[in-house]
């Protein structure tokens, strides 16, 4: 059978949009894993933040894409002998398809100062937060809120101006070779890194270290997973909370009635339950699926 590959954006995804649960994705996470199914995250989290989520969830044997695609983690397996330096502490070998986060914040700041004349342009970078606002904003506990304030190639921001204003800071960055990409809570400038040509460069990985291409499906449920979605063979929006309009030119597409978890479940039954129905969720789940865990408990 063809080897397959699913890449899956967590907030609102794989994880409640609200609690950041996962258990209704449980049983088929399992059955993935069963079946020998990388499932790959792309999210807008960093680094640090996916260190115990991907533990807790069975995932840390595989690779990840961060950041929105500026940060990707490959484990040894997904390593070249000839391409890559030696693995971190981690075991990770940390490839940057962005630019430098000080860069990023550098820019931020010149082109606050250049239009602060300018109408309409206000917005709050999560680095600017406090801690208690950051958690306020976004449900983290404070432990959780440090983890997502390590970024390395995006600075995620809160909008505050208008869609005038928004537009002439788009083409300010632009000049920087910097973009705005839309998630469900926040902005991100990042350079030309996003999900769709990251989720691209994994899957050439794959096909030149195991010698065929696979079948591949994405899942997301925001604007900043557009491109992902488009990258691959078959896709999945899942239903969001945010209201915001998700249009892949994506003719494989299934829209999800559920939202978060359980519209993940239902994305992945629609392309793939039937052709595997010959093996049933495992009844007990790898070691390594800690679904009773909350975000929190991990990283206290």
């Amino acid at each position: 059978m063809r080897p397959r590959l699913l890449f899956s954006d967590l907030d609102g995804s794989l994880l409640d949009h609200h609690s950041y649960d996962w258990a209704p994705a449980a049983p088929w996470l399992a059955r993935l894993y069963q079946l020998g199914i990388p499932v790959i995250p792309v999210t807008s989290k960093t680094r640090s933040e996916l260190l115990s989520l991907r533990k807790a969830l069975g995932l840390e044997d595989l690779p990840f894409i961060a950041e929105n695609g500026a940060v990707v983690g490959l484990p040894s397996s997904w390593c070249h002998s000839g391409l890559e330096r030696q693995a971190g502490s981690d075991g990770l070998v940390i490839k940057t398809l962005g630019v430098d986060i000080g860069f990023i914040r550098q820019r931020l700041r010149v082109w606050r100062e250049r239009l602060k004349e300018a109408p309409g342009i206000r917005f709050t970078a999560m680095s600017e937060m406090t801690l208690d606002g950051l958690s306020t904003y976004t449900g983290l506990s404070d432990p959780e809120a440090r983890l997502a304030r390590m970024r390395e190639g995006s600075e995620p921001l809160v909008w505050e101006g208008s869609e005038a204003g928004l537009e002439t800071f788009r083409a300010s960055l632009a000049g920087d070779d910097l973009q705005l990409v839309q998630g469900g809570r926040f902005w991100h400038v990042t350079g030309k890194s996003h999900k769709g040509n990251a989720v691209s460069w994994m899957i050439e990985r794959f096909a030149a270290l195991r010698g065929v291409t696979p079948l591949t499906l994405a899942l997301g449920d925001g604007p900043n997973d557009i491109a992902m979605l488009e990258a691959v063979d078959q896709a999945v929006v899942i239903q969001g909370c945010h209201g915001l309009p998700v249009e892949p030119r994506q003719t494989a597409l299934y829209r999800t009635a559920a939202a978060g978890p359980k519209g993940w479940a239902e994305g992945v039954e629609y392309w793939w339950g039937r052709v595997d129905r010959r093996l049933t969720p495992a009844a007990t789940s790898p070691s390594t699926y800690a679904y009773t865990h909350t975000l929190a408990e991990l990283t206290s």
